[in-house]
């Protein structure tokens, strides 16, 4: 979930100027035919347990890098998200699991110190001033970019999962992996690519799911920002890691003794006595 390289620094107005010009079509000359546009691909359908992603024990991260001979001027940042929201669903047939992940956009944050700090080698100091972070936030948010006003979340829907390749390795005890087909939904475009997924079913009811994967801003429909004729850059390729923790539903004992379920990650099971969809009745006059 790559964000744009206009995160970077604020472009200057001069640089943000271009002409646009074009030439009309002969008044005589016929309209193209028009042109089909195949439908999206549908999503996996949600079936099996439903696990909740519990947004506080979830984290998701992005990392942009600066490019281009002026690259110094810039700095790399660490995009990421504490807000995760969403299901994954897992029959007993596991390859046929699915998601929604959502991900509300205003929540990103830019170059939190503890996530800089957790950056293997030198490229994220944490020296970086407090008017670059609001400024490259400001941008990420801006209509030039995800556009936060008008598109509020960014969306991840499975669409199907397949084995890993042979190469992938095996995983730590306990852990398996998916090659997950993935569709998101970026300011209001489609996409799809394939992410890694290692997962972890635990006994107390919880789900783990961890990856990491190098990911193209051009990939999500966005544009790597470029300024100076391209002296100062952003990176296309972003690197994403995620860690997500979701619960499944808890039964609840009733007074009557007997069993209802409740989402754990915040869902309510309705008062004892009162099934869930049964309206009141109303009362007499």
């Amino acid at each position: 979930m790559r964000v744009s390289s206009r995160w970077k620094l604020p472009l200057p107005a001069s640089l943000l100027l271009a002409i646009l010009s074009g030439c009309p079509a002969p008044p005589h000359a016929p309209a193209p035919p028009p042109v089909a546009v195949p439908a999206p691909p549908s999503a996996a359908p949600l079936q099996g347990t439903p696990y909740d992603i519990v947004p506080d024990a979830s984290l998701l991260t992005i990392l942009v890098y600066r490019a281009g001979p002026l690259a110094s001027a810039g700095h790399n940042h660490v995009i990421a998200s504490h807000a995760l929201s969403g299901t994954i669903y897992v029959p007993a047939d596991l390859m046929r699991s699915s998601f929604e992940v959502r991900v509300p956009v205003a929540t990103l944050t830019v170059d939190e110190a503890a996530l800089r700090a957790q950056q293997p080698g030198s490229d994220f100091p944490p020296d970086v001033p407090e008017s670059a972070k609001e400024g490259t936030r400001r941008n990420m948010l801006g209509e030039a970019l995800l556009y936060a006003s008008q598109y509020p979340e960014i969306v991840l829907r499975a669409l199907r999962l397949a084995p890993p390749p042979p190469t992938s390795g095996a995983g730590a005890a306990g852990t398996h992996t998916v090659l997950a087909q993935v569709q998101s939904t970026v300011r209001g475009q489609l996409r799809t690519f394939a992410v890694p997924v290692s997962y972890r079913l635990g006994d107390d009811r919880s789900l783990l799911v961890t990856g990491e994967l190098p990911l193209r801003q051009s990939d999500l429909g966005l544009t790597p920002f470029s300024a100076m004729l391209g002296a100062l850059q952003v990176q296309d390729e972003m690197h994403v890691s995620f860690r997500i923790v979701a619960r499944a539903a808890a039964a609840i004992k009733t007074p009557s003794g007997t069993a209802r379920e409740a989402r754990v990650s915040g869902g309510r099971a309705p008062p004892a006595g009162r099934p869930r969809d049964t309206p009141c009745a109303a009362p007499r006059a």
